[in-house]
Formats: C-alpha cells, sequence, structure tokens
C-alpha cells in the first residue's frame, strides 16, 4: 500500500523504513514519600537517557505509565532496548510490578 508513494513522502510521513517504534510501560510502585519517587523516576529517567531513548508519562506514589521512543529522529526502540529496561526495573526496589508492551508504530499507534 505504502510502496506507491515516494520515498520522501514515506521518510516525511515516517512510514515504511522510516517507521519509529516504541513501548508503552507501565508500573506499580512502593514509593513510601515524594521524594524516593522522585529519585527513583530521576535514576530511571537517567538511564533510559543512556540508551538514547526518551520516556514521556507520569504517575504518583503507586504508580507510573509512560511511552518510551528513540531520541533519534528515525530511531526505534529494540528488543534490546527492551531487555535492558526490564533489568534495570527488576533490581529497583520500589518497583513492585512492571509491563511492558509490544513495539508499536510511535506516530500511528499500530
Amino acid at each position: 500500500m505504502h510502496s506507491q508513494k515516494s520515498r520522501r513522502l514515506r521518510k516525511k510521513l515516517y512510514l515504511d523504513e522510516f517507521t519509529v517504534m516504541g513501548v508503552e510501560l507501565d508500573c506499580n510502585l512502593t514509593c513510601k514519600d515524594e521524594s524516593e519517587l522522585a529519585t527513583v523516576m530521576d535514576d530511571f529517567f537517567v538511564y533510559v537517557n543512556t540508551l538514547n531513548l526518551c520516556i514521556g508519562g507520569g504517575g504518583d506514589l503507586t504508580s507510573f505509565a509512560g511511552f518510551i521512543s528513540s531520541h533519534e529522529r528515525y530511531g526505534s526502540v529494540t528488543e534490546s532496548d527492551i531487555t535492558s529496561i526490564s533489568n534495570w526495573l527488576k533490581d529497583q526496589n520500589t518497583v513492585s510490578e512492571f509491563n511492558i508492551g509490544e513495539l508499536v508504530d510511535a506516530n500511528y499507534g499500530i
């Protein structure tokens, strides 16, 4: 279906070889206060940034939800990134449970 579009248009529309993939994240937290929440979130954001990824979302002392994508314009989250993030979350005392969704098209949600 997209093959009839020019390469330039596919790039502008983030289609086919220019598709950007990301993942949704849901976490249950056991933070005692706002400072503990701030610490774990800051540490998580720094870790995600070291993978050249970014995250947007929000939460409170008991839960956090967000979407993880790449810092690069046409970059995508990889299975390796998901594994790294999963391992990091498992090592956190304040994360009681988490779920990382399937890779989805960050622009079109497919």
